[in-house]
């Protein structure tokens, strides 16, 4: 991290403001030449932007912020330019021209923030989320994460761990003193206890069903009036809708987001066994697939044929001559009856498939890292030889240690903050 680095890291060009970034060795000199100098140090001072022949770029609020108490950890220049694409065009041609400095990869703020100790691994995964997030529930689920509450409670974890490890070396090193004979008689408990706790925070819905949504499976006979609802929870005519059975032949997926939930909406082929010819018959085995896998499945067919755990909905109910509308939850896309009802079923199956945003979840890397710690924990066995038990409560803490990132491989960080926009 010798090289210094900027970039936009504000929103899309026009706008009021464009932010300027610059993080490096060399922030405070590329700041002094465009400036004519340094302003006090963390104060806010508006300044004449300058090229390297003088001519003025910008009248720009400019802030200085030396050392290592920043968000990246380094030197670090804020640009408050006025938000035209050729004024923020002109600023970040000058920049290119300073040597030494260059344009940011995507992630790389908070990659150096990261490598320099300002966020763990954790924090930055909860940034990317928040980054990313859409829905009310998505961004109280980041910040979960971003501020920290998931690596407290790591740390947490840790300390535990650590104690449980001291109290093994001491019996080790000491056992033939007087005052260290044997472990503490709660030893075992607190042990189970730990690794009970870090399971039940890893048997929670994992943090990707908060990013990507729930998965909401269309699914029945042809001709039933998927794609027709498909289309009326959108407010939208994404699906093809004919009389024409075996229409939808492919998966058809729609981002949408109700009561602040996110979910994606699939609309699938109509599932049938006979008259079926080969291009249909590949839908018919997605839409399969889709059921199997989805979190919540709106049946619109036979209640004897719907799939276990799903919603039966009777659609086409402005249809029905009968007041008695059998199993199965009325719905007409045409009038709206049961319209209303269905989206707040969906909202409330929504929030139970989606972890808590007010308790920590882990996504999938970390979960796995969870499960690890927690099976070392279980291979502890005090009653056998306590260097074993060592070296488990040794690699409960390493599994600990790469949740947080303490750990961390290059290819890993690598696809992390390759997600990232360039600016952050």
């Amino acid at each position: 991290m010798s090289d210094t680095i900027y970039a936009l890291s504000s929103g899309a060009l026009p706008a009021a403001i464009g932010i300027i970034r610059i993080s490096g060795p060399a922030a405070g000199s590329a700041l002094a030449s465009l400036a004519g100098g340094l302003p006090p140090e963390r104060m806010p001072v508006v300044r004449k932007l300058r090229d390297h022949k003088g001519d003025t770029l910008d009248v720009a609020l400019v802030l200085w912020f030396p050392g290592r108490r920043t968000a990246t950890g380094e030197d670090l220049v804020e640009l408050h330019c006025h938000g035209g694409r050729a004024v923020v065009a002109a600023v970040l041609n000058t920049l290119a021209a300073i040597p030494g400095l260059r344009e940011a990869k995507p992630g790389e703020f908070t990659r150096r923030a990261f490598l320099n100790g300002r966020v763990d691994l954790a924090e930055a995964e909860g940034l990317g989320d928040l980054l990313s997030a859409e829905t009310e529930l998505q961004r109280r689920g980041a910040m979960q994460a971003a501020g920290g509450a998931v690596s407290r409670r790591i740390d947490e974890w840790r300390s535990r761990v650590l104690a449980l490890a001291a109290a093994v070396e001491a019996v080790i090193d000491f056992a033939d003193e007087d005052d260290v004979a044997a472990l503490p008689d709660d030893f075992s408990a607190k042990v189970a206890e730990l690794a009970g706790e870090i399971r039940l925070v890893a048997a929670r819905p994992e943090a990707e069903r908060l990013r990507d949504g729930v998965r909401v499976v269309l699914a029945g006979p042809p001709n039933a009036g998927k794609s027709s609802l498909f289309n009326a929870l959108l407010s939208d005519d994404a699906a093809i809708v004919t009389d024409v059975a075996g229409t939808t032949r492919d998966v058809l997926e729609r981002p949408i987001a109700l009561g602040g939930v996110p979910f994606i909406l699939i609309d699938t082929a109509g599932v049938r066994d006979e008259g079926v010819e080969a291009i249909e018959a590949m839908g018919i085995e997605r839409a399969r697939r889709e059921i199997a896998e989805g979190h919540i499945v709106l049946w619109l067919g036979a209640p004897a044929d719907a799939p276990e755990g799903s919603i039966v909905i009777r659609a086409k109910a402005d249809l029905d001559d009968s007041s008695d509308l059998g199993d199965g939850q009325a719905v007409s896309v045409v009038t709206g009856l049961g319209l209303p009802e269905l989206i707040d079923t969906l909202i409330e199956r929504g929030r139970g498939v989606l972890p808590p945003v007010d308790r920590i979840g882990f996504n999938r890397r970390q979960k796995q890292c969870a499960l690890e710690a927690a099976a070392c924990l279980d291979q502890v066995d005090t009653r056998s030889d306590l260097l074993i038990a060592a070296e488990n409560l040794r690699l409960a803490r390493f599994a600990l240690d790469r949740l947080v990132g303490r750990d961390s491989t290059e290819e890993m960080l690598d696809a992390l903050f390759g997600q990232f926009c360039i600016g952050k």
